[in-house]
């Protein structure tokens, strides 16, 4: 009655029939996906005044987390789901997503996830992701400073102009000459070079800030 497809995967239909109205599928955690579309199949229908609802289980976990459902009427849904490493999403990639639910984190290791459906009554339905929606409206998930920062890369221009200013900085202590031309010695580059390593080593955001590196 259903299908399921996770990005860059085959489709699936084998889902494992609970009761005539609960169903589940398995699915690995790897390798890695960001998002799960839901539908469904040729000919088949919900009956009247209903959806399927869809949820999420994932592994080790006692819970399912509703992520969205399909009906009728919206025969097919893609839900996002985040792992620790995936991208910040774009806003016409959130534009495709259809709810607007907190997206699961999927854990790194292998591992299995259970994607439940069960055809529920349309107005109940409609009710949770109504309150889901508000709850994340109202409490959005702020990002962490380590994700802001990944989500806006500074441009390569100014990133490398922060690089030479650093070694500017360190080297011109050391100029010396004559005759209006001067000369640093390579040894004291090789020495800006160890520090600056050691710096970025130490504290990987440095060069991230606007101050005199």
């Amino acid at each position: 009655m259903f299908g399921a497809i996770c990005a860059g995967r085959p489709v699936q239909t084998n889902l494992t029939t609970y009761s005539a109205t609960q169903f589940a599928f398995t699915i690995p955690t790897q390798p890695i996906f960001h998002h799960i579309v839901v539908f469904l199949l040729p000919d088949n229908v919900l009956p009247p005044g209903t959806a399927a609802a869809v949820y999420l289980q994932l592994p080790n976990e006692p819970g399912f987390s509703l992520l969205g459902a399909i009906s009728n009427e919206k025969p097919s849904a893609i839900f996002r789901i985040n792992d620790p490493i995936a991208a910040t999403p774009s806003q016409d990639e959130d534009a495709m997503v259809d709810e607007l639910v907190p997206a699961p984190i999927l854990p790194t290791g292998a591992g299995d996830i259970t994607l439940g459906i069960s055809i529920e009554p349309a107005v109940e339905v409609s009710q949770q992701l109504a309150l889901l929606k508000s709850t994340q409206i109202q409490s959005p998930v702020q990002p962490t400073p380590s994700t802001a920062l990944a989500a806006r890369p500074l441009p390569t221009k100014l990133l490398a102009q922060r690089i030479i200013r650093n070694a500017f900085n360190f080297l011109a202590s050391f100029a010396g000459g004559s005759g209006g031309n001067e000369v640093i010695p390579l040894r004291s580059f090789q020495d800006w070079w160890v520090k600056f390593e050691k710096k970025i080593e130490l504290d990987p955001g440095f060069l991230e800030r606007d101050d005199d590196n």
